[in-house]
């Protein structure tokens, strides 16, 4: 067998289980996350889990097969680990960096989704909310406000 060929069946027989490892992971260890992030909403949260190990299939094994050529002569054992080790520590970059893209995006929604909750008024609320009698257009500049102060439909003149 041709040490190129060999190479080839060597480097995916790393790098698919790899991208198999890593994508059981992250749906295993996800799931309870992303339960956090929708809100306890489990069926949402299986969905986006499900959909985003499919992206990341996709994704990885996509960069696989194109990353599968090469163009370098293997013709000894030193050089088949040295391409090896080139195709395999690209793999391995590839699958974390969109493993750790997937993570920012989920602390992102899970992020929101916490300022959201704990989402207080800018201001305290009043009893009321004044409303301008017909034909009163305000005077330029900011609303009037504070103690003493009365809507122009409640004062008497």
């Amino acid at each position: 067998m041709d040490l190129t060929v060999l190479t080839y069946l060597i480097y995916l027989g790393i790098a698919i289980p790899l991208t198999v490892w890593v994508a059981r992971a992250l749906h295993r260890y996800g799931e309870a996350f992303l339960n956090d992030v929708f809100g306890g909403d489990v069926t949402l949260a299986h969905a986006v889990n499900q959909l985003l190990v499919i992206g990341f299939y996709l994704l990885n094994l996509g960069y696989v097969s194109l990353f599968l050529t090469s163009h370098a002569t293997v013709d000894s054992p030193r050089r088949l680990f040295e391409v090896l080790s080139t195709k395999v520590g690209a793999v391995a970059i590839v699958v974390g960096l969109v493993h750790f893209a997937n993570l920012w995006a989920f602390n992102a929604f899970r992020r929101r989704a916490v300022l959201r909750a704990k989402a207080v008024p800018p201001v305290l609320p009043n009893a009321y909310t004044p409303v301008a009698a017909p034909g009163y257009s305000a005077p330029p500049g900011p609303p009037p406000s504070g103690p003493g102060w009365t809507p122009p439909a409640a004062r008497t003149h």
